[in-house]
């Protein structure tokens, strides 16, 4: 399943979750103390689905960031990296003329 889909798959799990709980709480507050046990389980559930939307959502900043170049918090910024060789370079050919 590509990433994105399950990204997405993972977000409305979360929401389903969190619907869940809201409603098991609504049925709390109105005294229905069978709505505990929902609760207690929606809980549960939404804990899970935010860890996989969390645990997604690192591993797709991951790849973006991996595929745009950038390590830990800084990117490699290619066109200075290439303009600075290319002074060097022409350093080293100057000193040689001379």
């Amino acid at each position: 399943m590509p990433s994105g889909d399950f990204l997405d798959e993972a977000t409305a799990l979360f929401r389903e979750a969190a619907g869940e709980l809201f409603g098991a709480l609504r049925g709390l507050r109105r005294g229905r103390t069978e709505e505990a046990k929902a609760a207690a389980q929606a809980v549960k559930d939404l804990k899970q689905a935010l860890e996989w939307v969390m645990d997604e959502r690192n591993r797709c900043e991951k790849y973006r960031k991996s595929a745009a170049g950038v390590v830990g918090t800084r990117a490699h910024d290619l066109d200075a990296a290439r303009d600075e060789i290319g002074r060097r370079l022409a350093c080293l050919r100057n000193a040689r003329d001379d």
